[in-house]
């Protein structure tokens, strides 16, 4: 079973980002754990050591650049307990993930590898997301800044809307409404869920 020390074992991380060269080259369907162990220069077997399959490395792979984008855009914001703090920091991630080039490469040659994670399941990408913003949350609770409730529920329900934005935000663009008119929108959206009542 995959397991998050994965991305944190740095000798580890060369195997990662052979797999992420690769998933770029070939895509995901293409790409095997022989592959993987040539572009990183070490034996088959040390690759199985890490990952009994693709599926495995993959999931190890995507909860390294997802949440590294994430850790990243809230260490560039502000201040991520009041409402526009953590607005400003979620459209980052937003931004940052669409544009990202093994998420674009996985949905335009492999987009079902992310259909679970939007229907079925929640990843430890997700899981990982969710826990840094429902900090944040309780966080500006603590101070007032941010209204009451489950810090767990609204993550949750602010991470279901960012999904919107990450995956579909350009069927909702034409030439009345562009993608920036959406961002501006979806940062307001996270604002206005998490101010205090008056």
């Amino acid at each position: 079973m995959s397991s998050l020390r994965h991305i944190t074992e740095p000798r580890l991380d060369g195997y990662l980002d052979a797999a992420r060269d690769c998933i770029l080259d070939v895509g995901w369907r293409r790409t095997t754990l022989t592959e993987v162990a040539r572009r990183a220069g070490v034996s088959r077997m040390t690759i199985y050591r890490a990952w009994a399959d693709m599926g495995s490395l993959l999931g190890d792979l995507m909860t390294r650049e997802w949440v590294g984008i994430a850790a990243a855009t809230r260490v560039a914001a502000a201040d991520t307990t009041t409402p526009a703090g953590i607005a400003a920091a979620a459209l980052s991630t937003v931004r940052a993930l669409r544009d990202n080039e093994l998420f674009v490469r996985i949905v335009e040659l492999d987009p079902d590898l992310m259909l679970p994670y939007l229907l079925s399941r929640r990843g430890r990408s997700q899981e990982a997301l969710i826990e840094i913003l429902a900090a944040e949350i309780a966080s500006g609770q603590a101070s007032g800044a941010i209204r009451s409730g489950d810090p767990v529920l609204m993550a949750r329900s602010l991470t279901l809307a960012g999904h919107g934005f990450v995956f579909s935000a350009l069927t909702m663009t034409d030439e009345e409404i562009g993608l920036a008119d959406l961002d501006a929108e979806y940062a307001r959206l996270v604002t206005a869920s998490l101010s205090a009542e008056s």
